[in-house]
């Protein structure tokens, strides 16, 4: 089953003419980081090579991003930073650093977090509505992984890691078995969150 995702995805992926920019499961940037990780792990230079291919021409032209437009009132997602989250993994630090700052100009250098309020969800029973506690986890788990891209001593790295702290710490309080809408699935998020996924160290993860 895994091979032949994997096989489908490769055929599939070059047929895509632009990225699905959505908070939903369909984002096209979120499926590539996590398809990226599985090929890390196997070691399938092939599918890294078509995945880096894929990721500078859907994103690197990429500048300006206005989180000001995010979220939607249903997203688990940020399309912003998934698509920085996925950036990090293929470029070096420094070409990530300078992409960065082209796309996402507006990153404080001061160490806040109020650039990215946490998303309060006004009914935990709507299914829909209770996206916004897996939004909370996934941006920390993906703040956490732009900072990681970074060189050290970049000074964006503090503002980053405090706003990822903020919402994770909403994002796992919200998680409990009192409704079923979130209770069923904000765990898997969470997993992800607090094992660091993505961020394990490979010679493979930047080589071109």
């Amino acid at each position: 089953m895994e091979r032949l995702a994997a096989e489908r995805f490769a055929e599939w992926l070059p047929k895509l003419s632009h990225p699905v920019r959505t908070g939903l499961h369909s984002q096209t940037a979120f499926a590539m980081g996590l398809v990226w990780d599985w090929a890390v792990i196997r070691e399938n230079k092939a599918m890294l090579d078509l995945l880096r291919e894929r990721a500078k021409t859907y994103y690197m032209k990429d500048r300006g991003a206005n989180l000001a437009f995010e979220p939607s009132g249903v997203d688990f997602l940020s399309p912003i930073l998934a698509e920085a989250d996925l950036m990090r993994r293929i470029l070096s630090e420094q070409e990530f650093a300078a992409w960065l700052g082209a796309f996402l100009p507006m990153l404080p250098l001061d160490g806040t977090s109020n650039w990215l309020p946490i998303a309060v969800v006004t009914d935990k029973t709507d299914g829909h509505l209770v996206h916004l506690d897996g939004l909370n986890l996934s941006r920390a788990w993906m703040l956490e992984g732009i900072a990681a891209g970074l060189p050290e001593g970049d000074p964006r790295i503090v503002s980053l890691l405090v706003t990822a702290k903020a919402h994770r710490d909403s994002g796992i309080a919200s998680i409990s078995d009192q409704t079923y809408e979130g209770g069923h699935w904000l765990g898997s998020f969470a997993v992800y969150l607090t094992t660091r996924r993505g961020l394990q160290s490979s010679p493979l993860q930047r080589s071109e």
